[in-house]
């Protein structure tokens, strides 16, 4: 399980707690290649969406790059990432391997008062909350499903012949895909932290 050594245009996706970020940001670090994190553009302050047109153009400011790692799962902004990618890899890990990390970090968060994107941040009293519209709990819970049906599509008719596809479907997968990062590496950037049983991010010493 391995990302193409020449992979420059990247999309990470996959539900809520798969991984999507993390996987980015290393994949960032590791291959000197830039991320961006569609959520931060798309979710303004107070969690105001921005809309179609105006995140459309910001994803059109950058998609022309050479490089570019992307994460998320936006249907408005699909077509003009996947005209340009030259890799996609498919975060297609098990609910039970999902919820338990979403659990956690949503806890951690709303705990802690982590700020996610321009200011916003995960409220305690959300995450339990059944609407799928408020909770990440109850959005991952719901869309996992779908995403797996929707990644199936997705390998039996990628929208290029040429469009490469990395299709991860355990932790153990995304854990080798992350370590094979820094030890395909070029040497010139290292990372200081280790990765969970899960795949998850933990920091290092």
């Amino acid at each position: 399980m391995q990302l193409p050594l020449n992979a420059r245009r990247i999309i990470i996706r996959g539900t809520s707690g798969s991984g999507k970020t993390t996987l980015a940001r290393r994949i960032a670090a590791c291959r000197a290649i830039p991320h961006v994190e569609l959520d931060a553009i798309f979710h303004q302050a107070d969690w105001t969406p921005l809309d179609d047109a105006q995140f459309r153009a910001a994803v059109a400011a950058f998609m022309d790059d050479e490089r570019w790692v992307v994460c998320g799962n936006y249907r408005q902004i699909a077509p003009l990432l996947l005209e340009r990618a030259d890799t996609v890899v498919l975060l297609d890990l098990p609910r039970r391997t999902v919820m338990s990390r979403v659990l956690r970090r949503s806890l951690r968060r709303a705990v802690l008062r982590e700020e996610l994107w321009n200011g916003n941040k995960e409220r305690l009293r959300n995450l339990l909350r059944r609407d799928p519209e408020i909770s990440i709990i109850a959005w991952a819970w719901t869309t996992h499903a779908q995403r797996h049906v929707e990644m199936g599509a997705f390998l039996a008719n990628p929208p290029r012949d040429e469009l490469r596809v990395v299709h991860v479907r355990s932790a153990a997968q995304l854990r080798r895909l992350s370590v094979g990062l820094a030890v395909r590496g070029s040497g010139s950037t290292r990372t200081n932290s280790t990765l969970a049983r899960d795949g998850s991010q933990s920091d290092g010493p």
